[in-house]
């Protein structure tokens, strides 16, 4: 916590000879190329490769990511306009894809309580229960926060969103997740991580004004590095699954959109998130689910039995950092597609700086719950997951004031008493 890297201490354009401008030259242009093609390859087979009927991966894309996007008439706009509608003096007008997930169920909430305006957009697919995503909606249309239902690679609903609404910022949140489903949808990843981000990218540059773009990158970024903490200034070039890989493409991406059009953007890589109305396929989660049940929970060990062990980051936490980024965000200096300046370009790690043994996590979750878990313990599967994540945070402390003040048994005990809420006696399916 008290360690502060070589960073230049001043938000906004990165000065010539700060250490942390290197970050942006370490990409030489062979890299630059090499990368290229890739990503124009990984988009050309997901696009111009017409999946078989009766290929599972393909109908399981189309199911899980396409969605008729719901936009008609006069009165989906006048929705529209209204929840983006500032209403403080110095607000912002935020478009936040991925709202009703649990990231950006919490950062649309946080925005419209101090007078930003805020519209949400989903494609409510069903890589967890949908129903869950539904009930954030409702939370967030209680609160004045309109979600429209689309999708991220569908254009032509990007282009009639900006154009219904001028949004001064992105929160880009819209993402598929989760490391090991990686093994079974690949095709998802590349649709929804590369390719969607790039559709995104391009309907923001072509507006005007265009809009500053806050995005989700990941902590799987770094994956095998065995340097702690992970620091931004380290090598993401070894990913350990597909996800991170996908992650690590739109971070080159947003280097290429930000170099040739002029795009003010910042990623944030996150630090295992967790909290009330989390994510299902999380471990915290199902951990909670399986113990009251009674059910077996497995438990990963590391080669030669060591410690599996995660930086566990509070969803309150990181809600400060996402809104930290978004208003120390600068204005994109591109017009109509056009860049006219150097544009600001930036990556923070959103940590705890505490990583926290898996087994440590299920005695909390057991002295909670009150129930002694089962548990199986075993070897770590080559599935994408890494043995550990270490935040460093300090550029994130300097540049965006960014200071996490939740601990673990206490963000646990405050999920808990959500979960409780809302699932009952964990006998209703999560």
């Amino acid at each position: 916590m008290k360690h502060i890297d070589n960073i230049p201490s001043t938000p906004g354009k990165l000065k010539e000879k700060s250490p942390y401008n290197r970050l942006r030259l370490y990409f030489s242009v062979a890299k630059l190329t090499f990368w290229s093609f890739v990503f124009l390859g990984l988009i050309f087979v997901c696009f111009f490769r017409s999946p078989s009927s009766s290929s599972p991966a393909g109908s399981d894309l189309s199911r899980r990511s396409l969605r008729t996007s719901s936009y008609d008439g006069p009165a989906w706009e006048k929705r529209i306009k209204s929840s983006a509608k500032v209403r403080s003096r110095n607000g912002i007008s935020v478009l936040v894809t991925g709202a009703a997930g649990f990231v950006g169920t919490h950062v649309s909430a946080a925005l419209k309580r101090r007078g930003d305006g805020v519209v949400g957009l989903d494609n409510f697919n069903d890589y967890y229960d949908p129903s869950l995503k539904r009930a954030r909606q409702s939370l967030l249309e209680h609160a004045g926060v309109y979600i429209v239902e689309g999708d991220i690679n569908d254009v032509t609903f990007l282009k009639k969103l900006f154009d219904v609404a001028q949004f001064s910022h992105v929160m880009h949140l819209a993402a598929q997740a989760g490391v090991r489903y990686a093994m079974e949808n690949p095709s998802s990843y590349v649709h929804s991580n590369i390719a969607g981000l790039v559709n995104l990218l391009e309907v923001c540059k072509n507006a005007n004004p265009q809009p500053a773009i806050v995005w989700a990158s990941s902590s799987s970024v770094y994956g095998m590095n065995i340097k702690v903490p992970f620091s931004e200034m380290d090598r993401t070039d070894q990913p350990a699954s597909l996800y991170a890989a996908t992650k690590k493409a739109g971070e080159e991406i947003a280097h290429t959109y930000n170099h040739i059009y002029g795009l003010s953007l910042t990623g944030l890589r996150f630090f295992t998130v967790y909290g009330p109305w989390g994510r299902p396929d999380m471990a915290y989660f199902f951990f909670t689910r399986d113990i009251l049940k009674g059910q077996s929970i497995s438990i990963f060990e590391a080669a030669n039995h060591g410690t599996v062990a995660r930086d566990f980051t509070y969803i309150d936490d990181i809600v400060k950092g996402c809104l930290g980024a978004l208003d120390t965000a600068e204005e994109s200096t591109g017009s109509g597609g056009k860049k006219k300046g150097p544009a600001q370009l930036r990556m923070f790690n959103l940590g705890n700086t505490s990583p926290v043994p898996v087994s440590d996590l299920v005695s909390i979750l057991e002295r909670l719950l009150k129930v002694k878990a089962k548990r199986s313990v075993m070897k770590l599967p080559r599935n994408g997951d890494v043995p550990f994540t270490h935040a460093n945070i300090s550029f994130a402390q300097r540049e965006l004031g960014y200071k996490p003040t939740t601990d673990l048994q206490t963000g646990l005990k405050k999920f808990v008493r959500w979960y409780i809420s809302y699932y009952g006696d964990g006998k209703k399916s999560a």
